[in-house]
């Protein structure tokens, strides 16, 4: 039987950590057995290719290995398993060269650095692409590429996990963007929400830095994400639930154990019975009531593989708050190879 949101096990551990842990686990087997359909196309470099359908799945699989990597010790299964996710994404790149290529097709572009920053820091590097990056990267045409203010900050981030470094404000960027502007809160609607989780995922180097985020951003954040997660999951909004999850888990503070635990229950119960999470609940047809959950096995991939890999991002990022905040490694460790 589920403990109640908000209860401890015999060891002190929060009842929601066990509950991230297992949506963690089953996410990151779903993806494991579906790495195949990351893989990259022929049609990879093509001019005018489907970079939402190629570069961006394999780049988002790289970024949340790389980020759950950090976030687990050796001796946790969970990270070998997404050491290995992430070395089958750098081959599917040609182990960097692929990069190198598009640097030569379309110098301008900044989401092949963007892609390759997931890969960086985990010691996936190939030199000659930085070469290339670096030597763009100091043109006038880089510098003044017109981007949203979100963006900007993602490309500065970018540039600052690979090494290549300009001289600009990144809190210009930052109150330019919906959440440097604390807006009323009322305002917040779905492309506001998906904004603010990557502004904070950008200032924190994806949950890694949670002390970079400003003061009056934590206070605002503190006060308004529990009242719009609570909305994004009472309308179905699993993906965009479990960004806002790992916004909270990037934040000094915690959220309450209890709200903590409704969402992520919430979360479990909106699962494929494989592991995989759906990125929005499914219409209900004339006269029936809404499904909170699919039924089945059949996860469809498109539908499926990201707001996955934001349950597994989310919940290693809500363990390791656990872990940051009780100064050791215990309450983690405790939670490794435990039993559902």
């Amino acid at each position: 039987m589920t403990p109640p949101a908000g209860d401890v096990d015999r060891n002190g551990t929060p009842a929601h950590l066990r509950t991230a842990r297992r949506v963690e686990e089953d996410a990151l087997a779903w993806v494991s057995a579906h790495r195949d359909r990351f893989a990259l196309g022929a049609d990879a470099l093509a001019p005018g290719g489907a970079v939402n359908d190629s570069w961006k799945p394999l780049g988002e699989l790289a970024r949340v290995c790389a980020s759950v990597s950090s976030l687990t010790s050796p001796s946790d299964p969970l990270h070998a398993l997404v050491r290995d996710l992430l070395a089958y994404a750098w081959r599917q790149t040609g182990e960097g060269e692929l990069f190198a290529r598009l640097q030569r097709f379309e110098p301008f572009a900044t989401y092949p650095l963007e892609v390759y920053a997931a890969f960086a820091p985990a010691g996936l590097r190939h030199p000659g692409y930085e070469a290339a990056a670096a030597t763009v990267a100091r043109s006038r045409g880089w510098r003044l590429t017109e981007q949203d203010p979100t963006r900007r900050l993602g490309v500065l981030a970018a540039e600052r996990r690979v090494g290549v470094h300009r001289h600009e404000d990144v809190l210009r960027s930052l109150n330019g963007t919906w959440l440097g502007g604390l807006p009323e809160p009322w305002a917040f609607e779905r492309s506001s929400g998906y904004a603010l989780t990557h502004v904070v995922f950008h200032l924190t180097d994806w949950g890694c830095r949670p002390e970079d985020v400003p003061a009056p951003l934590r206070e605002y954040l503190a006060d308004w994400l529990p009242a719009w997660l609570d909305t994004c999951l009472d309308a179905g909004m699993w993906d965009l639930g479990c960004e806002l999850l790992a916004v909270a888990a990037s934040l000094p503070a915690p959220l309450a154990p209890v709200t903590a635990g409704h969402a992520w229950d919430r979360i479990t119960a909106a699962r494929h019975t494989d592991g995989a999470l759906p990125e929005e609940r499914r219409p209900a047809a004339a006269g029936t009531a809404p499904s909170g959950a699919p039924s089945g096995s059949g996860s469809d991939f498109g539908g499926c593989y990201h707001s996955t890999l934001m349950a597994a991002f989310a919940a290693a990022l809500t363990v390791g708050q656990h872990r940051r905040d009780d100064g050791t490694t215990a309450a983690y460790d405790r939670l490794e190879g435990a039993p559902g």
